[in-house]
């Protein structure tokens, strides 16, 4: 079984514009089974008012796919936290999840936002600013796979040290009331250590995913709390949109459990 993530930067190349084609060129290429996608438009000028879940399933032959908003409106300009109760199609922002599988049934997760304007620096801008911080959703659903029953995650956290981990705890706590075995996937915006302390599960793979044209840091994560899943090959292709590369992994199910697991170093695709 073939898993993915990828934060896609609306399907936009590095310092370019949004290429909807080259994005579901991308996603056609990773040929993956199940795929975690973070930074997504629905209906947003900037994209073409393409809907960028529905590219991705049809590129990559999906059966079930998800997308779950963050905020309504636009990015940047005038925009409201996601309530849920948004009307399909309207214009949106936020994370999605895909499946070649069937799916038995979804759920989505609101992790807590900071409440307050907290100040950030901008590298682009030079400048501290007070921001509000983005809100943030995580969207699961449960899988019949040729590995059995498998609930997986996608989800983006913030990029606010500290703050994130306590999501990430937040998140997998309510998790851990789906179905198990559990696969988190997805842009947590931290470290492998960290991702897997504060997680409480074990993360399938180490590699280094941004920036994409030389990648120096782990932001985007395969975790899981299944004991005898393993990665069986890594890649990180460097890919003709986002800042982000994706991280595909092979997986399958080990014959015994060893004592102490390790997770897969990257092969350098």
């Amino acid at each position: 079984m073939r898993v993915g993530t990828f934060n896609i930067l609306h399907g936009r190349r590095p310092g370019g514009a949004v290429d909807v084609d080259a994005f579901a060129d991308c996603i056609r290429a990773l040929d993956v089974d199940l795929l975690a996608l973070q930074e997504v438009d629905v209906d947003q000028p900037r994209s073409g008012r393409a809907d960028l879940t529905a590219v991705a399933a049809d590129a990559m032959g999906a059966v079930a796919h998800r997308f779950a908003a963050t905020i309504s409106g636009t990015p940047g300009a005038v925009w409201a936290a996601a309530t849920g109760d948004e009307q399909p199609g309207a214009t949106a922002y936020g994370v999605a999840l895909l499946s070649r599988y069937p799916v038995r049934d979804w759920h989505v997760v609101y992790p807590p936002r900071i409440p307050f304007r907290f100040p950030a620096y901008l590298p682009g801008t030079r400048r501290v600013m007070l921001m509000d911080e983005e809100p943030r959703v995580a969207i699961a659903g449960c899988f019949d796979t040729p590995l059995g029953e498998v609930t997986a995650a996608s989800t983006h956290l913030s990029f606010v040290p500290g703050w994130n981990r306590f999501q990430l705890r937040r998140l997998c706590r309510e998790l851990s009331a789906l179905p198990g075995p559990r696969l988190l996937l997805g842009d947590l915006n931290q470290p492998v250590a960290a991702a897997a302390r504060w997680s409480g599960m074990r993360s399938l793979a180490a590699a280094r995913t941004f920036p994409a044209h030389r990648p120096t840091r782990q932001l985007d994560h395969l975790l899981t709390d299944h004991p005898r899943l393993r990665a069986r090959r890594c890649s990180t292709p460097e890919l003709p949109i986002s800042d982000h590369r994706p991280m595909v992994l092979e997986l399958e199910l080990a014959e015994n459990v060893p004592a102490q697991s390790h997770a897969l170093a990257n092969e350098g695709e």
